[in-house]
């Protein structure tokens, strides 16, 4: 049995979030549609109910303590939930619903094109996107499954293997007349993209190179879309994917420098909690991608 005292009403617990997230009672009214004594009527309810006070009271300014710091961003996540459920619930009432959380620029340049061939074939499934760089925990973020780039040691989680990753260096035709590339000592003087979390990927492909590597010098970047931009404007040597080489390469937009599709120490995998083993949209996504893989490893 939940006990009472701990489940305060929704409109407390709005009242809370809306008010630490505005910073005034005037704001957080404005925001719910109420009037300010309700919302401070709220906050004093709550406070009652869990026999514990959230903030302290300066010149009718309502400050929020550390204790409520934290319960706001917990209540946040879970508004949220309650949110996307019950949107997922009316929008598809029939059918499940895949939370994915995806690498920014696999899921605009790789995913992106194919999901229509899964939604087509699984009519009965909703998918909601989401962009993430780093890791994160399922018990505390709202989605079912991720797509993510390294190892697959994400504590209590499930893994599929998609692909490795190969890398090609690129650079802009006109960089390249200016910077004339014969050999990976060439490259190694120029100025070399990178990707915060690709910290080896140059030492990876001067390895590939059979050339040694004293460390990059060049621009930092958090995704491969802006540093494809870098690229192309003329800014150094990018450091790409060859599912994204291959792509740019194709439309004159980059020039491949050297020995192409260098293998780095790192593939791509599809995450998702243990518990969520029998979830039939993660079943239906991963047996569906474990296609679209086989289908380019033998184009």
């Amino acid at each position: 049995m939940r006990q009472r005292r701990f489940l305060p009403s929704q409109s407390q617990l709005l009242a809370l979030e809306a008010v630490v997230r505005r910073g005034s009672v005037t704001a957080a009214a404005e925001d719910l549609h109420l009037t300010q004594s309700t919302v401070s009527r709220l906050i004093q309810s709550l406070e009652a109910q869990l026999g514990r006070e959230l903030f302290t009271r300066q010149r009718k300014k309502l400050i929020p303590t550390d204790a409520a710091l934290t319960y706001q961003r917990d209540i946040s996540r879970a508004l949220d939930m309650i949110q996307r459920a019950s949107m997922s619930l009316v929008t598809n009432p029939g059918g499940g619903v895949l939370s994915l959380a995806v690498l920014p620029t696999l899921a605009t340049r790789w995913l992106g094109p194919r999901l229509g061939g899964f939604l087509g074939s699984h009519p009965g499934i909703s998918v909601n996107i989401a962009t993430r760089i780093e890791k994160f925990s399922f018990e505390t973020e709202i989605f079912d499954a991720a797509i993510y780039f390294g190892n697959p040691d994400w504590p209590g989680a499930r893994s599929f293997k998609l692909f490795d990753e190969r890398v090609t260096a690129c650079a802009s035709a006109e960089f390249l007349e200016r910077n004339p590339v014969s050999e990976p000592a060439d490259v190694a003087a120029l100025q070399l993209l990178q990707l915060e979390t690709r910290q080896t990927g140059w030492d990876d492909w001067f390895a590939g190179q059979n050339a040694t590597f004293t460390g990059a010098t060049g621009m930092l970047m958090d995704q491969f879309s802006m540093m494809i931009q870098a690229a192309i404007s003329g800014l150094g040597i990018a450091l790409l994917p060859d599912y994204l080489a291959r792509t740019e390469i194709s439309e004159n937009r980059l020039v491949p420098i050297l020995k192409p599709a260098v293998p780095t120490s790192g593939a791509y995998w599809l995450i998702w909690p243990g518990e969520k083993d029998n979830y039939a949209p993660i079943i239906a996504f991963r047996d569906w991608l474990a296609r679209e893989v086989a289908r380019d490893r033998n184009m």
